[in-house]
């Protein structure tokens, strides 16, 4: 008999759909496998769950993308949660993931300990600082994902030397640390440029140069790595396009408007 959905269930699909790229999302994909398997589900119905949460999706639905019809008024509600208090439900979601799989207190990922740590106030706990790297490698793979692991200025796909960059920084909004629309995928160099203000990225996807680098076009490095993309588009990710709004705070930050 045809079992239905927990909320716990949903939110763990949630998860895994903002940690798999589009084309991911099928049930020969081991990752999908391996949560149906721990629900007691088939791998189908695993897939088809994801892709009725991409139903969802107004970026897939924007490009032609529809995902599978059906989406529950379950999925209808915690899809309109994570729009509204993005951290709060991705954490939700984190969570009924690792319940369910049995990862609690796990690092997901071998290069965890290589994602810097935001700083932290004296005293903090170690079971704080696990669960901020478990954040932030929530982050960093949602991010990377959505922009197919490339960088949206360069094109570079060595994912070692990639970073999920914040747009508006980890201590400057709580609510939308984990929200991968306030995240850019770039390369080392271009994220600490991004990070220093000597690049921006505009409302409409425009790269921005600090006029304080176009005063060192002579320096042969900074004009092939910087300058040359200067008033050039990003390469926009398949889903969870960077907000607007948080595009615009780094610009007047950093005096490009």
């Amino acid at each position: 008999m045809r079992r239905d959905w927990t909320r716990d269930e949903v939110l763990a699909a949630l998860h895994l759909y903002t940690q798999l790229s589009f084309g991911q999302l099928h049930q020969r994909n081991p990752e999908i496998q391996s949560l149906a398997q721990h629900m007691g589900r088939t791998p189908s119905s695993v897939a088809m769950k994801l892709t009725n949460l991409a139903s969802l999706d107004p970026q897939i639905t924007a490009n032609g993308r529809k995902g599978l019809a059906g989406a529950s008024a379950l999925d209808r509600s915690v899809w309109a949660e994570l729009q509204s208090h993005w951290d709060v439900t991705a954490t939700q979601a984190a969570t009924a993931f690792e319940r369910i799989t049995d990862q609690i207190d796990v690092i997901a990922h071998a290069d965890a300990e290589s994602i810097p740590l935001p700083d932290f106030a004296e005293g903090q706990t170690r079971a704080a600082i696990v669960q901020v790297r478990k954040n932030q490698h929530v982050f960093r793979r949602a991010v990377l994902s959505s922009y197919n692991n490339k960088c949206c200025i360069t094109g570079l796909a060595e994912e070692r030397l990639l970073i999920a960059s914040h747009i508006v920084p980890w201590s400057e909004d709580k609510e939308n640390r984990l929200n991968p629309q306030n995240g850019l995928c770039l390369s080392a160099l271009h994220d600490k440029a991004f990070d220093l203000g000597l690049i921006t990225v505009t409302p409409e996807y425009r790269v921005l140069v600090s006029p304080n680098v176009k005063r060192k076009s002579a320096d042969t490095f900074m004009a092939n790595s910087l300058l040359k993309f200067d008033q050039h588009l990003i390469e926009l990710p398949e889903r969870f396009k960077p907000k607007a709004e948080f595009l615009a705070w780094h610009g007047q930050r950093f005096g490009f408007t």
